[in-house]
């Protein structure tokens, strides 16, 4: 098949360039040089995550992650790590609400190692998927649920607050990890069936970054994923559209063995890729971004009422963000306590706005962290990626920068006053359990895993 690639004007934050490409079977190629280190970043994103999974079926798209790295029809079992780890290299995959990725960095005369091996697995994958590989994979998935999760102090609180932020029935009620029943209640022909559907060359965009040659990069890119078949089955995700505040406070009490008293709150704030959302963004670094933020020196520098205190933004863009708030409280603080003076906080910025200094601070924060990530082969691929499948156009991610360098105060203000308001949020509150219920639960987990243990002997 030809490959059909139209290369875009030079767009950039720094000098930074990319191009785009297509090949016939629909894979977007988007190519960026970058000659300072003898290095190239691979990423490839797929248009699937948490949210295009149905009721009962959650935890698929992090499942196949999983699977991705359990071999293919020409590498078998772990030969994907081995090759580009004896080759130098680094990678990984992720799954988000939004999309799945997967990534290598190699040194640049590996290059080609890494777009074998990502195109071996999108179109061959299927050959390989087994029983075996599914249930490796699947207590693979399991154990990592019990791990980060359900075995650790507050370690549900993004899954209930999640759910709590989006109501039963919206895609991204569940979170990417998925449940204990739906991942046991997964089969082979479900795997299947999602990898046909969303695993496809015209469902994914492939960046490739670093010390390349355009020319032959492409060679490359079609000789080893032209031939791969498109697939049109794919279903839209879900609307994920909400109202701009959701109307009353939510909240759920949680006793359990943790450290602290505990406030955790989403509070529902604009999708991603609009200037309120980047407006909500500096607003979130003022008030808890760091230790030179708002909550900071007041909960934890004068009042010591909290031993951390922080804001920060999960952006989505089909849905709306949420700003979430984390404050650990100090000694024998009640919960009240720390609220209110979260609240009077959000207040007097809701009515005055940030300061000049802080309005500075706070862009030169964002300004950092966005450079950061572009300055790195791997970094840029991902992001070149993110604009692409999300907002269709991986040139935004070279000017993302100036966009929040040109926010004002007045907008910053604005969205604080409109959304970080007690009538729009999730909130969760920790009380530790009692010492000796502490010690009858511990006793009664070591009571269980005994009997586990006797049991598979």
């Amino acid at each position: 098949m030809p490959m059909g690639h139209t290369a875009t004007a030079q767009a950039g934050s720094g000098g930074l360039t990319a191009t785009e490409h297509r090949l016939a079977n629909g894979l977007r190629v988007v190519l960026s040089e970058d000659h300072l280190t003898p290095v190239a970043a691979v990423c490839l994103w797929y248009d699937v995550g948490s949210r295009h999974e149905v009721k009962g079926r959650t935890g698929l798209a992090h499942l196949f992650e999983h699977l991705m790295f359990q071999g293919s029809a020409s590498v078998p079992g772990n030969g994907h790590f081995e090759l580009v780890q004896g080759a130098g290299g680094s990678l990984n995959g992720t799954t988000s609400f939004e999309r799945t990725n997967y990534f290598e960095t190699m040194p640049a005369h590996q290059l080609e190692l890494a777009l074998w091996l990502e195109a071996d697995r999108m179109g061959s994958l299927l050959t390989a998927l087994d029983d075996d590989s599914m249930e490796n994979q699947r207590d693979v998935v399991k154990n990592e649920r019990r791990q980060r999760y359900d075995n650790v102090p507050y370690g549900t609180a993004f899954e209930k607050l999640t759910a709590l932020s989006y109501p039963e029935g919206h895609p991204y009620h569940h979170t990417p990890i998925g449940s204990m029943a739906d991942l046991d209640a997964a089969s082979l022909e479900d795997a299947r069936n999602f990898f046909r559907t969303y695993y496809a060359p015209n469902n994914a965009v492939l960046s490739v970054v670093g010390d390349i040659d355009p020319e032959t990069t492409l060679a490359w890119i079609e000789r080893y994923f032209g031939s791969i078949p498109s697939h049109d089955g794919k279903q839209p995700p879900r609307d994920g559209s909400l109202p701009d505040v959701i109307g009353k406070q939510l909240r759920e009490e949680i006793v359990e063995e943790v450290p602290a008293r505990a406030l955790m709150a989403a509070y529902r704030l604009p999708q991603d890729g609009t200037r309120a959302c980047d407006a909500a963004d500096l607003a979130l670094t003022v008030l808890g971004g760091g230790e030179s933020s708002r909550l900071h020196n007041r909960l934890v520098r004068r009042d010591q009422t909290a031993v951390a205190a922080g804001f920060g933004l999960l952006r989505l863009a089909g849905a709306p963000s949420l700003g979430w708030l984390d404050v650990k409280t100090s000694g024998g603080v009640e919960v009240p306590t720390i609220e209110a003076a979260v609240d009077d906080e959000l207040a007097r910025f809701a009515a005055e706005g940030p300061t000049e200094e802080e309005m500075e601070r706070a862009q030169a924060q964002l300004e950092r962290e966005w450079l950061d990530r572009l300055s790195t082969v791997a970094g840029r691929a991902d992001e070149l990626c993110r604009y692409a499948v999300l907002f269709g156009d991986p040139q935004l991610a070279l000017t993302a920068v100036q966009r929040v360098l040109d926010i004002t105060a007045e907008e910053v203000q604005a969205v604080a006053a409109a959304r970080l308001r007690p009538d729009n949020r999730a909130v969760l509150v920790y009380e530790p359990m009692a010492a000796e219920d502490a010690e009858a639960a511990e006793g009664a987990q070591d009571t269980d895993e005994s009997d586990t243990e006797g049991a598979q002997q």
